[in-house]
């Protein structure tokens, strides 16, 4: 049965993920990560493969990427795309295709042999193009490397259980159109000054009908016949190649000669290995599936690393940032106690930090660097802004005494010193005890590690921020942190995108009527509320206006309770009850501000209930006499719901209650700012509410909220 017209341009526009070899992946991931490479790196990384084209070229003809002149090669595109984006390219690539593996050795043998031809194709487009004088180069090149483009359109639009030949044929048949009528659609969207999108659709025509056609239709056609991996056909090549452009049989040989040089110096620079032709080589197959496991364990490390830089986010002082970095290390890089040293601008010396992950801290912070004469290898690390190891390995390694005093204390063979710089000035340096094995393990991940201490730098800074907003500071401090601000945002934002694209891909895979669709929706409710209040970090001097809409607050508790459930009462031993109200009418509010607020409040329950218990989440209709607060705060004439949550806690102490609601008023000890209940306070104030706590030993405590409804 054909899809019809409507539904085929859904599917063709929706198959965003076109399969790319893992190899390329991690070469490209590798490339972004690195400060020494390259635009013309990545360019030469993206343009040779036809998925990573394609998915540059949609960003490029965005709107949001769109460049003003002709585009005919990946390297004018990439100088105006950021390197993140890029990277936020390779990482979502990665990630769908390693959810996306089917483990098919014959399906990644046909996507490599898919790769080469492409390639292939496009290299002799080039040398055509060279050879006949075609002006432009660069654009046959890339019209040869996507000229079998719909075939992978195809794959991802209509993918089966089918192999890769048979998925084809189905999906042509199913879809009514030829893997090069839906190349050159696709094409045709990046509305491109240029014919392309005509030589990708022609390639199969009869050369009866190509000999009179435009140069770039001619080139990519006998480029594309002289890729056929068929021997017997040899003679029809040269036949096909005099009849268009009047080649010699000689001029065709070493055009072959030199794009399957060219070729197979590109693969190798992948580690890409070709068995026989035509056949599947299970040594070769083996070591692919060698590569596709290394790109797993580099999703996997990417996924645990942006989540643990979502912790370090959230962290609210130097010393609970210096707390999760040393976790981090722990988990992410199996290395055990980190020391942590932290730049003193005005003495210009580096001072040992307390970080709360190693049995020797206290003895850490007698150690005063100093960082001018750079006998150190801390000091030489920090002024060079690179990692530098005490094995020579990364640098010179020249050590001091107390060099080999904090090696000795770490009880280990040699050190590793990561820099912590942060809007290029120095913030401290993380100091990685390891021995040799260890560390030779340890250097293939030196750009994840410069990462992370650049982020960890991030965080240091915007800690200092958030605390220096209580008191007065002057212009140049607050302008440098709301710059480290606005960039940990930006990083935050791009695990954010993916996630919610892969909540999307899941949700496609799932049936419609599933029950994890309703989860799925709250899920991405909840990732934009995130994204929401992240952004709003780099807007704290200038806070916007709520955004009032009715809602069903019954509906947002029991979303709330829902999604805390697994990940925060169950963890914990703790029993949610609730009792909604019937027929409650909708009340006129920010949404967000109050998932904000009920989800402090139940955090808040949890965290006063160490050893387990109960949170009771009651709502009603108001009654009458609502209390001078009410009176004073809300005009009259008015319905309102209240909301109450409580506890079976501890309570909270008399000497706290008076000024629950004030700024940097907190129970909890050290690490907590106090700032949770005064912000869900002045965002109940703002939706015209009130909000107001009772709490003892014996009863625990109880938070009410009162807002008035849509009428």
């Amino acid at each position: 049965m054909k899809t019809d017209l409507r539904e085929l341009l859904t599917r063709l526009e929706t198959a965003t993920h076109l399969p790319t070899l893992p190899h390329i992946l991690l070469k490209l991931v590798q490339v972004c990560d690195s400060e020494l490479s390259t635009t013309k790196d990545i360019s030469r990384i993206i343009g040779s493969d036809p998925s990573l084209t394609t998915g540059l070229m949609r960003l490029i003809n965005s709107g949001h990427h769109a460049l003003p002149h002709r585009v005919t090669s990946i390297e004018q595109a990439v100088p105006h795309i950021d390197r993140n984006t890029i990277k936020n390219l390779a990482v979502s690539v990665s990630v769908y295709q390693v959810f996306s593996q089917t483990g098919d050795q014959s399906a990644a043998h046909a996507l490599k042999q898919f790769w080469r031809h492409s390639l292939m194709c496009a290299t002799l487009a080039q040398l055509i193009a060279q050879r006949t004088f075609y002006p432009a180069p660069d654009e046959a090149f890339l019209s040869g490397l996507l000229h079998d483009i719909g075939k992978l359109v195809l794959w991802a639009a209509f993918s089966g259980t089918e192999s890769a030949e048979d998925l084809l044929l189905a999906s042509e048949a199913r879809s009514g159109t030829t893997h090069h009528e839906a190349g050159a659609w696709m094409i045709r969207q990046w509305n491109l000054q240029s014919f392309m999108a005509d030589a990708v659709r022609y390639h199969h025509e009869p050369v009866q009908r190509v000999v009179d056609a435009l140069p770039l239709v001619k080139i990519v056609f006998v480029a594309n016949a002289l890729c056929s991996e068929t021997v017997q056909e040899t003679d029809a090549k040269f036949k096909t190649a005099e009849q268009v452009f009047a080649f010699t049989a000689s001029e065709v040989e070493e055009l072959m000669s030199l794009a399957d040089k060219e070729v197979g110096r590109v693969a190798e620079s992948f580690g890409i290995e070709f068995g026989p032709p035509g056949t599947l080589h299970q040594s070769v197959a083996e070591k692919d599936a060698e590569k596709q496991q290394e790109l797993v364990r580099a999703v996997r490390q990417i996924s645990l690393l942006q989540g643990t830089l979502q912790n370090v986010l959230v962290a609210e002082s130097e010393e609970s940032v210096l707390e999760v970095v040393g976790q981090g290390l722990m988990v992410l890089f199996d290395v055990n106690s980190p020391f942590f040293f932290m730049y003193d601008r005005g003495r210009d010396v580096l001072v040992g930090k307390h970080g709360g992950v190693s049995s020797q801290d206290y003895l850490m912070q007698e150690f005063v660097i100093p960082v001018e004469k750079k006998t150190s290898l801390l000091a030489q690390s920090l002024s060079q802004g690179m990692p530098l190891d005490s094995f020579g390995q990364l640098g010179e390694a020249d050590l001091s005494i107390a060099d080999n005093q904090i090696i000795g204390l770490m009880k280990k063979e040699g050190m590793l010193c990561l820099p912590m710089i942060a809007q290029k000035q120095p913030v401290g340096v993380i100091v990685l005890g390891v021995d040799e094995a260890q560390f030779t393990g340890l250097s293939g991940e030196i750009n994840l590690l410069k990462i992370f201490a650049d982020q960890a730098a991030l965080a240091i800074v915007t800690a200092g921020a958030r605390q220096t907003r209580a008191t007065p500071v002057q212009s140049e401090s607050l302008t440098t942190s709301s710059a480290a601000v606005r960039k940990v945002v930006h990083e935050v934002s791009n695990p954010l995108g993916i996630i919610k694209n892969y909540l999307k891909i899941l949700g496609l895979k799932l049936a419609k009527d599933s029950p994890a669709q309703e989860e799925i929706k709250i899920i991405n409710e909840e990732i934009d509320r995130v994204s929401g209040i992240v952004h709003g970090l780099a807007q704290v001097s200038q806070p916007g206006e709520q955004k009032k809409e009715p809602v069903d607050i019954n509906i947002l508790i029991s979303d709330l309770i829902k999604i805390s459930h697994d990940a925060l009462l169950m963890q914990s031993g703790i029993k949610a009850h609730l009792k909604l109200g019937s027929s409650l009418p909708l009340v006129m509010t920010d949404k967000n501000g109050l998932k904000q607020v009920f989800i402090n409040l139940i955090k808040n329950a949890v965290e006063a209930m160490p050893e387990g218990g109960n949170i009771y989440v009651d709502t009603r209709m108001a009654s009458d006499g609502l209390g001078t607060e009410m009176e004073e705060g809300i005009a009259g004439n008015q319905q309102y719901v209240e909301t109450t949550i409580r506890d079976n806690g501890s309570g909270i102490p008399d000497v706290i209650k008076s000024r629950l609601f004030e700024p940097f008023v907190t129970s909890k000890g050290e690490g907590h700012a106090g700032l949770g209940l005064s912000i869900s306070h002045d965002i109940i104030r703002g939706l015209n509410g009130t909000m107001s706590c009772e709490s003892d030993e014996t009863s625990g405590t109880t938070f009410k909220i009162v807002l008035p409804t849509e009428t």
